[in-house]
């Protein structure tokens, strides 16, 4: 990576008394190289309110170079007219017109980037430019390659040595050569055999160096990946104690019970039990299911026996955090979404421990699934025994109320008492017209005997007077705070209603605490084992082969990252 060359900004100026003397000779004769620049645009609108910048009114005004109607020093324009010199006149009449050189150069296919770069070049000689092709016009009458980028240390080199003209040479250090000796070129000329003895001098150096470089390449290779990978090595392949793995799998399974279609959709499918397929999964990667096998089985003894190596061993007074690490690191737990299944694996230094360890997390896998709906059952079954209870006394007190209304206004039946009257009173509305019937019979006489008159008239007087009392016994509260049998049968009604709709409740609550005892007897979910653990026979870890490339792998990306980064550095910071 290479950064251009940086150089100071320098700018021409010029004394104010000057510009009258650069504007009397701005205008060169007709027949030199330059012609006259026509006059500087108005400007109009906005334009007239601001100060031309210094480039612009170079443009507008160009000053005199100092070489006159001449042309530039080392052009076709010189050479041509150091061997053929004509008369301005003449010269003038030969050229072709403007719009014919436009057009010729527009055939030539310049691209934008040239025609920008003549543009800029016309504003810097102060060629009055219409455009970019009249720029590349006006610079190649006058001599100059219009795209020719100028070099800003050249220039910089250029203004220093004019200013050096009239000022005392400086002496930059270092110096090789003394300032006021004499720099002439050697006379001395190198045969063949001492440019070949210089080249192969040369190519021998260039050996050197990559060997060199080849040398310390490999020094740092060795130091930084062949070591430590034949450290890991010898660790797996020696030092590594042989650990036994045993791999089992189960799933979560839920017993099926009635519900709605969308939970029946998804009760064959790995949806149903994921959330307490994750629980599990989360309570045998926990701290408790490793103290819970370190009190049954002694997970921490087993790893501290001396003959595990000291890399995978574990102290003797560990703590429950350095055990903790141990764990995670010999029992590893997946679960997979898609089928549901939970996969186990338990490493120890042991098949049988190995054995014993996964059947005991299994163990616990499974009175966890257990205990997961237990609180649920027990909650429901409390609940449907509290209904029905509540209902059993609700239906108690309501047949306690008609009881009480039944003894305490003295019917047992308030219907079948009103029926009865209303059979009586129908018997005497009966007796009544044929009492009326007698006297209207008697009444027709023309003597009647007023004995038998008043003896009629007065069985009339008893039986409207009987079925009144029979009426209102039925409709009116009598005397004493009795009731008419209309209030005690409404009242009764009402009773009687509490009372079977409370019946019903309490049928129903019972109905759902025996449901509830049902499902709080039977098991709602299940642990299925789908591979039983079996203590394996050969040792499955250390994989030496495999560790010892991984590790080799893992050092050589480490140093490759970290001498890139140093060479970026380097070069960033030597830049």
């Amino acid at each position: 990576m290479t950064t251009p060359p940086k150089a100071r900004k320098f700018r021409i100026r010029r004394p104010a008394g000057a510009q009258g003397a650069d504007a009397s000779r701005a205008m060169p004769s007709s027949g030199g190289p330059r012609q006259a620049a026509p006059h500087p645009p108005r400007a109009t609108g906005h334009q007239a309110a601001r100060d031309m910048n210094e480039m612009e009114a170079l443009a507008a005004n160009p000053r005199e170079d100092g070489f006159g109607n001449r042309p530039f020093p080392g052009s076709a324009a010189a050479d041509n007219s150091s061997q053929a010199p004509q008369e301005p006149g003449r010269a003038a009449e030969q050229r072709p017109a403007p719009e014919a050189e436009i057009a010729a150069i527009k055939q030539e296919g310049l691209t934008g980037r040239q025609l920008r770069m003549a543009r800029r070049v016309a504003q810097k000689h102060g060629l009055p430019a219409t455009s970019d092709y009249d720029a590349v016009r006006l610079l190649r009458r006058s001599g100059i390659d219009p795209f020719q980028a100028a070099n800003m240390l050249q220039l910089v080199t250029a203004d220093e040595g004019s200013k050096g003209q009239s000022q005392e040479p400086r002496v930059q250090l270092p110096q090789t050569i003394p300032a006021g000796a004499p720099q002439v070129p050697s006379t001395r000329v190198m045969d063949a055999a001492e440019r070949a003895a210089s080249i192969q001098e040369m190519q021998e150096a260039i050996v050197r160096r990559r060997r060199k470089k080849l040398v310390l390449l490999a020094t740092r290779l060795a130091a930084f990946v062949l070591l430590p990978t034949f450290v890991a090595a010898w660790y797996f392949y020696v030092v590594a104690t042989p650990m036994y793995a045993t791999k089992s799998e189960f799933v979560i399974q839920k017993a099926e019970s009635g519900g709605t279609a969308m939970s029946s959709l998804f009760a064959g499918s790995g949806l149903a039990t994921s959330q307490d397929s994750i629980t599990v999964q989360s309570y045998l990667s926990s701290r408790d299911a490793m103290l819970r096998l370190d009190a049954d089985l002694g997970f921490k003894t087993h790893f501290s026996e001396a003959s595990i190596d000291p890399i995978q061993r574990l102290d003797g007074e560990a703590s429950n955090e350095d055990a903790y690490k141990i764990y995670k690191r010999n029992v590893k737990i997946g679960f997979d979404p898609t089928e549901g299944i939970v996969k186990m694996e338990v490493v120890a230094a042991s098949p049988e421990a190995s054995a014993a360890f996964s059947e005991a997390l299994i163990n616990y896998a499974e009175q966890r699934v257990d205990n997961l709906t237990q609180r649920l059952r027990e909650d429901q079954m409390a609940g449907a025994r509290e209904s029905y209870e509540d209902a059993e006394q609700e239906m108690l007190a309501a047949q306690a109320e008609v009881l009480r209304l039944q003894q305490s206004m003295g019917v047992f039946d308030p219907t079948s008492d009103a029926t009865s009257v209303m059979g009586q009173v129908t018997t005497f509305e009966t007796q009544l017209q044929q009492k009326r019937l007698q006297l209207e019979q008697l009444l027709d006489n023309t003597r009647p005997n007023q004995a038998r008159v008043e003896g009629v008239r007065g069985d009339i007087r008893r039986l409207e007077s009987l079925i009144s009392d029979l009426r209102a016994k039925l409709t009116e509260e009598g005397g004493g705070g009795q009731n008419s049998l209309a209030s005690v049968s409404g009242q009764l009604a009402i009773a009687q209603t509490n009372l079977e709709t409370r019946t019903a409740l309490m049928q129903q609550a019972l109905q759902q605490l025996e449901t509830a005892r049902i499902e709080a007897n039977k098991q709602t979910r299940y642990l299925e084992m789908g591979v039983h653990p079996v203590a394996p026979d050969k040792p499955t870890y250390p994989r030496a082969f495999e560790n010892t490339l991984l590790a080799f792998l893992v050092f050589a990306g480490i140093y490759l990252m970290i001498s890139i980064t140093a060479s970026i550095l380097r070069e960033q910071v030597t830049s």
